[in-house]
């Protein structure tokens, strides 16, 4: 028992001290299949952080993606065009790459969109509204992954 407090102990320590020692070795604990010294409670920590991570890096990318839609759509800034499709072109082909990549970040789709919608509406808000522009409360189109991912939203 002693024994096993004392490893666990060091493993803790590791991972506060050194991350990258602790999964070089936890990667060579587990490539040995030697199981019994991994530091299991923190290695759990680190694979539930990753899908965190990845859930995270598309509710960014879909803030992104709306801001610019918002402005583009509501914003009649004609010099500002161009730069705001920009970024919706290359938000949309990123978020495009992270699904394909994770087919099963799809199923929290609505969830990212009505973070990502909160966030991007209060940010063009406070930076528009001021100045005249009408932003809608609710998003007014479809937000389908398939119709956020390449439906043009505004009119030429």
């Amino acid at each position: 028992m002693t024994q096993a407090i004392t490893r666990k102990s060091l493993n803790a320590s590791l991972y506060e001290t050194d991350f990258l020692l602790w999964t070089e070795e936890t990667v060579a604990k587990l490539k040995a299949r030697d199981f019994d010294h991994v530091d299991l409670e923190n290695l759990i920590e680190e694979i539930e952080s990753l899908g965190r991570s990845e859930k995270k890096e598309v509710r960014n990318r879909l803030k992104t993606l709306l801001e610019h839609l918002i402005k583009r759509i509501y914003v009649d800034i004609p010099q500002e065009f161009n730069g705001w499709e920009r970024t919706i072109r290359e938000q949309r082909a990123e978020i495009r790459v992270e699904l394909n990549d994770m087919p099963s970040l799809k199923r929290f789709w609505d969830e990212l969109f009505d973070v990502a919608w909160g966030l991007a509406l209060l940010k063009v808000k406070d930076e528009y509204e001021k100045k005249g522009y009408q932003i809608p409360e609710q998003w007014q189109f479809s937000r389908d992954i398939e119709a956020m991912l390449s439906v043009k939203f505004w009119d030429d």
